[in-house]
């Protein structure tokens, strides 16, 4: 599989572009559309889970809905080993400074079109500092949303991009995306196809 995973610096807002979320972090062109392909066709290969209404795979740690945590205990909530596509992808975002420690929890997300999420934050006391996501399939517009000031500010996820979440973006913003068959865009309504998420987490305590 051949990466591009382009220029992803901390700080440096040209490079990433300005989200308007403090920590939010995105990069399109992580992977190329060959690799996007690539990746999607390993995944697919893959048993999926329906326990949602969307469809989902867990790695490495599964996390229970239920409770909102994740247990280490492989007897009690049994998730697969992270696979060599996702360990790939794994050693990329340490090689490239993205995280700090090599993630150990992988959740791939599947959305259909007219299929959202609720605006959440990613379990605190269950996922370290770094959240990292890789848009597949179809782009969306994600809904970021400030706890505090009730600020909202859409950010585009493009196929291929990487986005993460680190400091307040991690923390101080809650991520949702609308239940919607289109997102607005510059030229009017553009249509969703189905996307895929791949997203990286280190886990901090499992019970």
């Amino acid at each position: 599989m051949t990466e591009n995973p382009g220029q992803l610096t901390f700080g440096a807002g040209d490079e990433t572009g300005d989200t308007g979320v403090p920590g939010l972090l995105c990069t399109a062109g992580w992977l190329t559309a060959e690799s996007c392909r690539e990746l999607l066709s390993e995944i697919d290969s893959e048993p999926w889970s329906t326990e949602l209404r969307r469809r989902v795979q867990h790695y490495g740690h599964r996390y229970d809905y239920g409770s909102r945590s994740v247990s280490a205990d492989h007897t009690v909530s049994a998730a697969a080993p992270l696979p060599h596509w996702a360990q790939e992808q794994a050693r990329l975002l340490v090689q490239e400074g993205i995280m700090e420690t090599t993630p150990d929890q992988v959740i791939v997300n599947e959305y259909e079109p007219g299929q959202g999420i609720s605006a959440h934050l990613d379990c605190v006391p269950c996922f370290g500092p770094v959240v990292a996501a890789i848009t597949l399939g179809s782009g969306c517009v994600m809904d970021f949303s400030h706890k505090a000031s009730g600020a909202r500010v859409p950010v585009r996820l493009a196929p291929g991009s990487l986005c993460v979440m680190t400091g307040p973006a991690r923390y101080d913003w809650r991520h949702a995306i609308a239940a919607r068959k289109s997102d607005p865009g510059p030229a009017g309504r553009v249509p969703r196809g189905r996307r895929v998420s791949v997203t990286f987490r280190t886990v901090l305590k499992a019970a």
